[in-house]
């Protein structure tokens, strides 16, 4: 009977192992894989956060000229960058995770649909009649109210990839930590 659990118990510990070790090479899997998307993806956060900040600091009852350029330029970056970022997630491939596949397309198309929303967004300030301020006010409200859906997509997309493993591998990655993310307009 000794030899008979002893012998169970060394399956058991064997497997432990194997299953430790699987466990391990998984999670450097995941870390590699998460190094890899934060480590580029930091310089798209930066162009939307430095973006983010450029419509923070123009002053809105200033010349509706200024206003309109430096909105339509942020909201440009914004768009672009967050095309980029669908371009990286879609290139590192699928996260090493169960559901890996499904969070990297949800991700890529959540990027997307935001780089898309920015990108109408500044089609939208674009348009605006800087002659009239009342008219330029007016749209100004639009475009806002576009801008902050297309937030809501970004921060869909953003929580894809802050989900289970693959968000606890990025949060502990230099280019993705929290004062890294992207912030809100």
């Amino acid at each position: 009977m000794k030899k008979k659990l002893v012998g169970v118990l060394s399956g058991a510990a064997l497997l432990l192992a194997l299953t430790g070790c699987s466990s391990d090479d998984s999670n450097d899997k995941l870390d590699a894989w998460a190094k890899t998307v934060c480590d580029q993806a930091s310089a798209q956060t930066k162009k939307i956060n430095d973006a983010n900040t450029a419509i923070t600091k123009v002053d809105k009852n200033g010349k509706p000229a200024d206003v309109k350029a430096a909105d339509s330029a942020a909201f440009q970056q914004i768009s672009q960058a967050y095309a980029s970022l669908a371009v990286i997630v879609g290139k590192a491939g699928a996260p090493p995770v169960d559901n890996g596949t499904e969070q990297q397309k949800n991700a890529v198309a959540d990027l997307t649909k935001a780089s898309v929303a920015y990108a109408a967004v500044k089609t939208t300030v674009d348009k605006l009649d800087t002659a009239d301020q009342a008219k330029f006010a007016d749209g100004l409200t639009v475009a806002s109210a576009a801008a902050d859906k297309a937030n809501k997509t970004a921060e869909t997309a953003l929580n894809t990839l802050r989900e289970g493993e693959v968000g606890k591998a990025m949060a502990n990655q230099p280019g993705c930590k929290t004062g890294a993310s992207p912030s809100a307009t």
